[in-house]
């Protein structure tokens, strides 16, 4: 697999047949995403090497088959190709062409509340998904504050918002995570307080 695709997916999990294959794997609706401005794919994987493949209410049926850890061979209408797979999350698979830097992008929509028939609707999905973690992983760190040449903290952002609202710290103050070193990121209260 080309460096590029992790640039563009950092943490992407190689498929995992102990972890990926009964619980997030098979039987998912995987909608790929490459191309969904003109038709919806969905693509099945089942048990017994069948993938099941549906554009505009057409279906068809073919195979596919776990060659190696996370190497997958697919017969298409071109033949039989072979892809490494791999997870960002549960919910989104990528598929890279062995060997190329060409991939496939799926999201289950199984794991979603509405259908994905657009790239607006896979917009959506991806704000909603991504909004939530960070909020997430806000309410979840700590922070120090830096006021008056003086640094306070750690605290959780639930803490801060009160000493905001007390009044006895400004959201104009400069925030950093725990693990940075440094307020070179410019991070305020207030832009915290937006997030969660």
């Amino acid at each position: 697999m080309q460096s590029y695709i992790f640039d563009i997916f950092p943490d992407l999990q190689a498929f995992d047949y102990q972890l990926h294959y009964d619980q997030l794997f098979l039987n998912q609706q995987w909608v790929l995403v490459n191309g969904i401005a003109n038709k919806k794919a969905v693509y099945v994987f089942k048990d017994e090497n069948t993938l099941t493949i549906t554009e505009n209410e057409a279906v068809s049926k073919t195979s596919w088959q776990i060659d190696t850890e996370n190497t997958f061979s697919i017969t298409t209408e071109d033949g039989i190709i072979t892809v490494k797979a791999y997870f960002k999350d549960d919910d989104i698979l990528v598929l890279n062409h062995h060997n190329t830097n060409n991939c496939a992008f799926f999201i289950n929509e199984n794991s979603y509340s509405d259908e994905l028939n657009s790239f607006d609707d896979v917009q959506k999905f991806l704000h909603q998904k991504y909004a939530q973690k960070a909020t997430e992983l806000i309410y979840e760190h700590e922070f120090y504050y830096i006021k008056k040449a003086k640094e306070y903290g750690p605290f959780k952002v639930e803490i801060l918002a009160e000493k905001v609202k007390n009044k006895s710290i400004s959201e104009h103050c400069f925030v950093r995570d725990v693990n940075e070193y440094d307020y070179s990121k410019k991070l305020r209260i207030r832009d915290l307080l937006k997030a969660f």
